[in-house]
């Protein structure tokens, strides 16, 4: 099932919105995070950035095929080795990756589901302990150049709730990422 409101821009134009490896930093990825997913991979520049910065596995998992396969073209172009890029419906499936098998798990610009919380719980679900949830979303602002509607665009208090409510602990409550972003971190502490 496609998230609501989650059409893609052209590249080149959702490439201007980020920089993927600051923003990684910013919401406490280090190499010691082993093995990644990116639930919702889009074209994979955060996939792709994680992939340059750990020598683990970064499983990239999106619905649009197109998605996937921009994913696995960006990274032979780039001589990016680590990445597993699958086509994957993790609304209605879930990720398919085993219990405690990751150390970060990225939901960026997804949280706009239906169903945030089942997003949630599937992360907790696949992160070893002390692993990290790291969340993005466009900020609640009209003037934004992009982003789902405002009527289902979360807040930051929105994610922060959520975030605990599936029992990870805030390591990081909020920081914005200008110019039209802020990013949350929670941390599986039991």
């Amino acid at each position: 099932m496609k998230i609501r409101d989650s059409g893609m821009p052209d590249e080149s134009v959702w490439s201007q919105f980020f920089d993927p490896r600051r923003i990684l930093l910013q919401l406490a990825f280090t190499d010691a995070d082993a093995d990644v997913v990116d639930l919702g991979c889009g074209y994979g520049m955060f996939s792709i950035a994680a992939a340059k910065i750990t020598t683990g596995t970064v499983h990239s998992l999106d619905i649009d095929v197109a998605m996937v396969s921009a994913t696995r073209v960006a990274a032979e172009l780039l001589g990016v080795s680590n990445i597993k890029a699958s086509q994957r419906d993790i609304v209605a499936h879930g990720s398919g990756l085993p219990d405690e098998s990751v150390d970060y798990a990225m939901l960026f610009n997804i949280l706009h589901a239906e169903e945030p919380l089942s997003l949630l719980r599937e992360a907790y679900r696949i992160l070893r302990f002390g692993g990290k949830v790291g969340v993005i979303h466009w900020v609640h602002n009209i003037s934004t150049p992009r982003g789902p509607d405002l009527a289902i665009r979360p807040h930051p208090e929105d994610c922060q709730g959520w975030v605990r409510q599936v029992g990870f602990e805030l390591l990081i409550p909020a920081i914005g990422l200008p110019p039209y972003h802020y990013g949350v971190v929670g941390v599986k502490s039991k």
